[in-house]
């Protein structure tokens, strides 16, 4: 095994370049993933302009090396990790609390305030490079039926299942935002048997394509009565919006983040009886978000426009990018 691999390093906004850095080492308790594919965030985009929250917090710094979407499979363990996870096809939680603390302790890891996040926080370096290693505990094996592109899809789908298990999966839902989250959350509300409804900024042909024939903008929304409204936006409005249109007693569930902030009359949460949901993370659904794949429940292959090497990176995130295919995610393979 090669001691250097090629990555994408970000080195500062819109500053990047693909280098050739020291391989991974599996230290005792982790393991080494050889990459075959790593999706493409939003959040990753934010690291790219600066406008990352965690960059001012302090809690991410450049250089750093992004990508917390992915799959592959193990090449190397690291003392005290068990040898079966060799040649074993894998995906992995990004969220890495201490496991020690009470947050931890109660089965909330990924909200731990020591946490680090592949490819995001705390210097762990992410998938968007030829290996990655992270800590055995946080791996989850594939079956055969989950391929690497499924598999760099199962951390925005146990994301997006987190949104459709808090919509409480009411009879009727609208999801604001029809993106990589909002289709995916369509899709388990779908499989879950909910009438869905998406609204977006365009005519919606690309969820149409989907099968989802209920798809409007604001303008030729239909005046139903929505059980639950998902925002699955960036747009600073879309939280109150969500309010607005969600029936009395009704849920909203906010998964989208604004740059921004929202402002939202919690007045009119409270004389509606409404109940707010916000989903920071996919940690809790990745299990069975393996299980909707493998099981055809839910196929999310559709939503990928293209497939990328790592000197297309820096494009992709600056918006300069043209896929061929319609889809809202960019996948990419380091090897390529």
């Amino acid at each position: 095994m090669s001691s250097t691999m090629r990555a994408f390093v970000l080195t500062g906004p819109r500053e990047y370049s693909v280098q050739e850095v020291p391989a991974p080492e599996p230290v005792a308790g982790e393991v080494v993933v050889d990459v075959e594919r790593a999706g493409v965030c939003g959040t990753d985009v934010e690291f790219f302009t600066g406008a990352m929250t965690y960059l001012h917090q302090g809690h991410s710094a450049y250089p750093m090396r992004l990508g917390h979407e992915w799959a592959g499979t193990v090449s190397a363990v690291g003392e005290g990790v068990d040898p079966a996870w060799l040649g074993r096809r894998v995906m992995g939680d990004t969220m890495l609390g201490d496991r020690a603390c009470r947050r931890c302790r109660r089965g909330h890891q990924h909200t731990c305030e020591n946490r680090q996040e592949v490819g995001i926080r705390g210097g762990r370096p992410g998938a968007l490079a030829e290996r990655i290693a992270v800590p055995a505990w946080s791996l989850h094996a594939l079956p055969a039926a989950v391929d690497p592109v499924l598999g760099a899809l199962v951390e925005p789908g146990g994301n997006a299942l987190r949104a459709a298990q808090a919509t409480g999966y009411a009879d009727r839902v609208l999801v604001l935002g029809p993106g990589t989250i909002g289709l995916l959350t369509a899709m388990f509300l779908r499989a879950a048997g909910a009438e869905v409804h998406l609204m977006g900024v365009d005519d919606g042909r690309f969820a149409r394509s989907l099968g989802f024939g209920n798809v409007w903008t604001r303008a030729t929304l239909p005046d139903l009565p929505f059980d639950a409204v998902v925002d699955a936006t960036g747009a600073s409005d879309s939280p109150a919006l969500a309010v607005d249109l969600v029936e009395p007693a009704g849920r909203v569930v906010y998964i989208g983040l604004s740059g921004e902030p929202s402002p939202l009359d919690t007045r009119l949460l409270v004389l509606k009886d409404v109940t707010a949901v916000g989903v920071l993370s996919g940690s809790p659904g990745l299990a069975e978000t393996i299980t909707a794949y493998a099981s055809g429940a839910v196929d999310p292959r559709p939503l990928v426009a293209a497939t990328v090497g790592l000197t297309e990176v820096g494009a992709v995130l600056a918006g300069e990018y043209r896929a061929e295919g319609p889809g809202p995610k960019i996948h990419v393979d380091p090897r390529s």
